[in-house]
């Protein structure tokens, strides 16, 4: 028999953008006839959680607001239409939150560039309390196998520089640089890039974030805050220097985005995925033509993304580098994130 669904829980809730989250009991929901309950019992902090505090993004954020989308648990509830998901399942509830299901989008499986979508600890309420909604069809459906303390970054990081890899058409065997190797993301995208035979050159700052990307199999580290010429380090880290094949643009700063195309490799791909707020890209037109560079960006990844990405953690091939504090702590989670102070991801334990 599943426990008893309380009627009050602890969450973290925004009550203004610009403002601290705050630590408070607030009412469980209720699962709508297409949605499950999930009690999560941990999630990850992603840098997104951090702009919808701040709120310095132009997409306006649900207020008051739990955050959070990186969130692993287990189904308590389901609604009347949910058939294919059992109570004590585990689950999990990631950026896309839900989409209509029949646009031109939705159709061919781009359903995170629906237009009716909605984003879990953004435009609807996240992962930062005891019990979240999700839309049945939508939700992580995790393996029991899987530790859920460890698979919640593979939620939303996981997810994400999987699916980035994937866009950049790299091959195994080929090399691919990683801005921001060291952070959330990048220290998925190092494992990744590795179980998929491709070869990792790290990019970011500091000696152990250098440790880090190294011990998570990156071939090569750039030190941006020591390096007296980025660009070349890059290149001479590639085979006979001629550049990465692609680059994954993972940074919170604009400066990398306009860098990446002075190193990427003829014919590579830079691919965007980081999202300083109000940065533009520039790349020189000439030789962006003379050297076929490809620049695109990559959003989330979408449902059968997600299974892949979560079949390479339960495969025992991801395992990312987490310290796990009370979710009553989150502030000051958000606190270091904002000072650049954290290697690797942070988790929140609902229970605490």
């Amino acid at each position: 028999m599943s426990e008893a669904i309380p009627q009050e829980q602890w969450a973290q809730v925004l009550e203004h953008t610009g403002g601290q989250v705050i630590y408070k009991k607030i009412p469980v929901p209720q699962p709508g006839p297409d949605e499950v309950l999930i009690n999560i019992k941990y999630s990850g902090v992603c840098h997104t959680d951090l702009h919808a505090v701040k709120g310095d993004w132009p997409l306006p954020v649900k207020l008051p607001l739990v955050g959070g989308h990186e969130g692993a648990g287990i189904v308590v509830a389901r609604g009347e239409l949910v058939k294919d998901i059992e109570i004590g399942d585990y689950a999990g509830i990631k950026w896309i939150n839900g989409s209509c299901l029949s646009c031109a989008f939705c159709r061919v499986a781009d359903e995170p560039l629906c237009a009716e979508a909605t984003l879990s600890g953004y435009t609807v309420d996240g992962s930062f309390q005891q019990y979240a909604i999700g839309k049945a069809a939508h939700v992580a459906r995790i393996p029991k196998e899987c530790d859920l303390e460890a698979i919640a970054p593979v939620l939303c990081a996981g997810l994400t520089t999987y699916k980035a890899l994937k866009e950049s058409g790299a091959r195994a065997g080929e090399f691919v640089a990683i801005i921001g190797a060291g952070g959330g993301l990048g220290s998925m995208a190092l494992q990744y890039a590795r179980a998929m035979g491709i070869h990792a050159v790290a990019i970011d700052g500091g000696a152990e974030k250098e440790v880090m990307c190294k011990e998570l199999g990156a071939s090569a580290y750039v030190d941006f805050t020591t390096s007296k010429d980025v660009v070349e380090d890059v290149k001479k880290a590639t085979p006979e220097g001629l550049g990465p094949h692609a680059v994954l643009v993972l940074a919170a700063a604009e400066k990398p985005f306009q860098q990446a195309t002075s190193y990427v490799r003829s014919h590579g791909t830079i691919v965007c995925v980081g999202l300083p707020a109000n940065a533009y890209l520039k790349a020189p037109v000439l030789s962006t033509v003379l050297r076929m560079i490809n620049i695109k960006g990559s959003y989330v990844g979408n449902r059968q993304d997600t299974a892949e990405a979560i079949d390479f953690f339960r495969r025992g091939l991801i395992k990312a580098p987490y310290k796990v504090v009370g979710l009553s702590q989150l502030q000051e989670v958000f606190d270091l994130m904002e000072a650049g102070k954290i290697a690797g991801r942070y988790v929140v334990d609902t229970s605490k």
